[in-house]
C-alpha cells in the first residue's frame, strides 16, 4: 500500500502508485470522489516493441521515484533491462488548472533503430460510484477522448515531440460483460478504433515513434477535468496552447513562491534534513483541499483489504496538520481549515468524528448508546480540543484582530463553551468518550490534557475581547480539572501517567492503567505535566522499558498490545508518529542526541520522494497501512521546527 508520488492543486489530487500508474484521481475535491479507487483502474502503462507488450505493472520494470524540484512535481524513472527501454516521467497537476500532467520520455538504449509504440491507457467510475452509466467518446474535432458522467468530465489527450497527435485510440467496457479492459487491445501492437462506448467504461491512446539506436522522444499525455463539458475543454485547449514545457515552468514557480514562507525555518536546519523537511511539507500540502478539509490520506489501497479509506477529514489530524504551518508563518491554509471546522461545528459546540472534504459527516463506528448505559454523541472530546487549542496558537503566531473578529464568537465560544460543560460533576473531569485512537470509550489522560489547555488558551482570548464572565467560568474549569488530573493519572506504584478512566455501570469508573504514549506526550505537550517533573521523567522511563527502546531501532509503538493491524505476535506495529512524540520530548529536555538518532531513524524509512506511512511492521520495518499518512508527515515537520528552535 502506498502511494509513492501524489500529485494536487487543492482540487484535482492524483496518486502514482509503486508502478508509476494513476491509481488515485479525486475530483473535484481532495478525499472525495475517488474516480480511479480501485485495482482494476489502474490506468496502464503499455510499450510495444520487437513484436510484443509490456505492462509497466507486469514484474520486470524497475522504479526509481523522485522529487527533485522543490515542488510537486514527481519524477518516475522505469527501467526494462531485457527491452532495453527507459521511461523517464516527469508528472505534476497544474496549479492554475485541474489537469494531470505527464512527460514521457521514451529512450531506446538498444544499438539498433526500433518502432516504439507507448501505450497510455485509462479507467474512471465517475463519481465512486458504478450505479451509473459513463459515457467515453471520442472528439475527433479536439482531439482527444472524453470521459463524462453528470458533471464531472475528463478530456484525455497527448502529443509526441510536441507535434503529433497520438495515431491511434479505442474506448470499451471493463470488468463486465467478461471484459478485462481497452488496454488488452494494445497486446497486438494495433487499436480497434471504437469511437464510444457507455456502461463501465475505459480508453487507450497510442503514440508510435521511429527511434534510432540510442535515440528518444518526448509525449506529453494530459487529463483535464471540469465539473462541465466546456469547462474540460477550456483547460484542455490551454494546455495544448501553452504547452507541457510552460505549464510545467508555472507550476514550479508557483511552489516555489508557496515555500518561500518556510525559507527561513529550511535555512535553520541542518543540511541533510533540508530535503526531507520540504518534501514533507509538500505532501502535507497536498491532502489540503483549497475549501479548507485537510485528508488524513488519499491512498486508497486499504480498500481492498478493509472496508473503508482514509479518505476523511478528521479535525485532529486536521488541527495537527496545520500546526506546523502556523509555526512557519502561513495564513490561508490555517484559516480555510478553522472556516471548514466552524461550518461543521455541531449546534452542541462540538465537531463530529469525521467529515468528508464537502463537510458533510463522514462514516463512524461510534454509537450513541454506550456498553455503560450512557447516552452522549459518539465524539473525541479531543478532537474539539486540538482545534480549538490549535485556533489559539494561529491567533497568538500573527496577532490578527481579523481572527478574533471572524472566529471568536462563531467557533471559539460554542466550543469552549461545550469542553467546560462536558465535565463529569464527580471527578471534574471531562465526560466519557472515545479516545484518541477511535477505539474506547472513556475520560484519558490525553483528552483530559488537550482540554485544560485548550480552555486556558480560550480564556486568554476572552480577555483580549474583554469577555470576562467567560475568562473566569473557562479558567477555573480548565484549572480545577488540571488539579484533578494530576492527583489521579499518574500512578505511583506503576511510575507513569495511565491511560485513564472507564466508566461502568454502577456509575463509578475503574482505571485503565495501560501505558499509552498519548497520554504522556498529552502530559508534556499541553502541559498538564511540566517536562522536567518526577512524573514526566518516570513515565518516560517506564516507556522505553515497555518497548523496549533501542537508539539503534528507535520505532514505538502506540501503546501495550496494541492489535489494529497487528501482523507479528510478539509485538504490535510501529508508529512514526509516537517515535517522534518522543524526539519533541527530548528536544524539549535538551536530549539532542536522542531527538536526532530518531529523527534520523524517520528520515531513513522514508521513501525517497518523502512519503511516510502510517505504520510499519516491526521486524521489517515494512509499511502495513496507508502511504503517506498527513499526520505523520506533518509530525515530521513539526519535530525538525523544534529541532532548528522554531517557536
Amino acid at each position: 500500500m502506498s502511494r509513492p508520488i501524489v500529485l494536487s492543486n487543492g482540487e484535482l489530487h492524483v496518486g502514482v502508485n509503486e508502478y508509476g500508474l494513476v491509481h488515485d484521481f479525486y475530483f473535484p475535491y481532495v478525499g472525495l470522489e475517488n474516480h480511479a479507487a480501485d485495482n482494476a483502474l489502474r490506468h496502464h502503462i503499455g510499450v510495444w516493441v520487437d513484436g510484443a507488450v509490456s505492462w509497466l505493472d507486469g514484474g520486470e520494470w524497475h522504479f526509481d521515484f523522485s522529487y527533485p524540484h522543490h515542488a510537486l512535481i514527481g519524477h518516475t524513472v522505469a527501467n526494462n533491462a531485457r527491452l532495453g527501454i527507459t521511461l523517464e516521467f516527469d508528472d505534476t497537476v497544474d496549479t492554475d488548472y485541474s489537469a494531470l500532467l505527464r512527460t514521457v520520455h521514451v529512450i531506446n538504449l538498444a544499438n539498433k533503430p526500433r518502432n516504439i509504440k507507448l501505450f497510455m491507457h485509462q479507467a474512471f467510475i465517475i463519481g465512486d460510484s458504478a450505479s451509473n452509466t459513463d459515457t467515453v467518446q471520442y472528439l475527433p474535432g479536439d482531439n482527444a477522448m472524453l470521459h463524462y458522467r453528470g458533471r464531472r468530465a475528463f478530456v484525455v489527450s497527448g502529443r509526441l515531440n510536441n507535434n503529433e497527435w497520438f495515431d491511434q485510440y479505442t474506448c470499451g467496457l471493463f470488468g463486465i460483460e467478461g471484459r478485462e479492459g481497452t488496454y488488452k487491445d494494445a497486446e497486438d501492437g494495433e487499436l480497434s478504433m471504437c469511437t464510444v462506448e457507455h456502461g463501465q467504461v475505459d480508453s487507450t491512446l497510442r503514440f508510435s515513434m521511429d527511434l534510432a539506436a540510442n535515440d528518444s522522444a518526448r509525449v506529453d499525455y494530459w487529463v483535464a477535468c471540469g465539473t462541465s463539458l466546456r469547462e474540460a475543454l477550456y483547460v484542455h485547449k490551454q494546455v495544448q496552447k501553452q504547452g507541457h514545457t510552460r505549464r510545467l515552468d508555472a507550476t514550479a514557480a508557483g511552489w516555489h513562491a508557496w515555500l518561500a514562507t518556510a525559507q527561513p525555518a529550511i535555512e535553520r536546519l541542518p543540511e541533510q534534513y533540508r530535503a526531507p523537511f520540504v518534501r514533507s511539507l509538500l505532501i502535507t500540502k497536498a491532502h489540503l483541499d483549497k475549501r479548507g478539509a485537510v485528508i488524513a490520506s488519499t491512498d486508497s489501497a486499504m480498500l481492498q483489504h478493509w472496508r473503508d479509506v482514509y479518505a476523511y477529514a478528521w479535525p485532529r489530524d486536521g488541527a495537527y496538520a496545520v500546526w506546523p504551518l502556523i509555526r512557519l508563518g502561513y495564513y490561508d491554509e490555517p484559516y480555510r481549515f478553522f472556516d471548514f471546522c466552524r461550518r461543521g461545528l455541531n449546534a452542541g459546540g462540538y465537531l463530529s468524528h469525521k467529515y468528508m472534504a464537502d463537510g458533510a459527516l463522514g462514516s463512524s463506528w461510534h454509537p450513541y448508546l454506550h456498553e455503560d448505559g450512557s447516552v452522549s454523541p459518539p465524539i473525541q472530546t479531543d478532537e474539539t480540543a486540538s482545534v480549538l487549542f490549535v485556533f489559539t496558537q494561529f491567533y497568538e503566531s500573527n496577532g490578527d484582530v481579523k481572527l478574533l473578529h471572524d472566529f471568536y464568537e462563531s467557533l471559539v465560544v460554542p466550543m469552549a463553551d461545550f469542553l467546560s460543560d462536558y465535565i463529569d460533576e464527580k471527578t471534574h473531569l471531562p465526560r466519557a468518550s472515545y479516545d484518541l485512537w477511535e477505539e474506547h470509550y472513556m475520560t484519558t489522560a490525553y483528552t483530559t490534557a488537550v482540554t485544560c489547555a485548550a480552555l486556558t488558551a480560550a480564556a486568554s482570548l476572552a480577555e483580549k475581547r474583554n469577555d470576562l464572565d467567560h475568562v473566569v467560568a473557562w479558567r477555573t474549569v480548565a484549572d480545577t480539572m488540571a488539579e484533578k488530573a494530576r492527583d489521579v493519572f499518574f500512578d505511583s506504584q506503576k511510575q507513569y501517567i495511565i491511560k485513564g478512566f472507564r466508566p461502568t455501570t454502577s456509575g463509578a469508573s475503574e482505571p485503565d492503567t495501560t501505558l499509552d504514549m498519548s497520554a504522556l506526550y498529552g502530559g508534556f505537550m499541553y502541559g498538564l505535566f511540566a517536562c522536567d517533573s518526577q512524573q514526566m521523567r518516570a513515565s518516560i522511563e517506564a516507556a522505553k522499558k515497555q518497548f523496549s527502546f533501542d537508539a539503534a531501532r528507535p520505532g514505538m509503538p502506540r501503546y501495550q498490545n496494541d492489535n489494529y493491524q497487528r501482523v507479528t505476535p510478539d509485538r504490535p506495529n510501529l508508529w512514526p508518529i509516537i517515535s517522534l512524540w518522543l524526539a519533541q520530548y527530548s528536544l524539549q529536555q535538551g536530549d539532542t542526541a536522542t531527538a536526532t538518532t530518531i529523527i534520523d531513524w524517520v528520515t531513513g524509512i522514508m521513501r525517497s520522494t518523502g512519503v511516510l506511512p502510517e505504520q510499519l511492521r516491526p521486524d521489517t520495518f515494512e509499511n502495513v497501512s496507508v502511504e503517506p499518512l498527513t499526520w505523520t508527515q506533518a509530525e515530521y515537520v513539526n519535530t525538525l521546527l523544534d529541532l532548528a528552535g522554531m517557536e
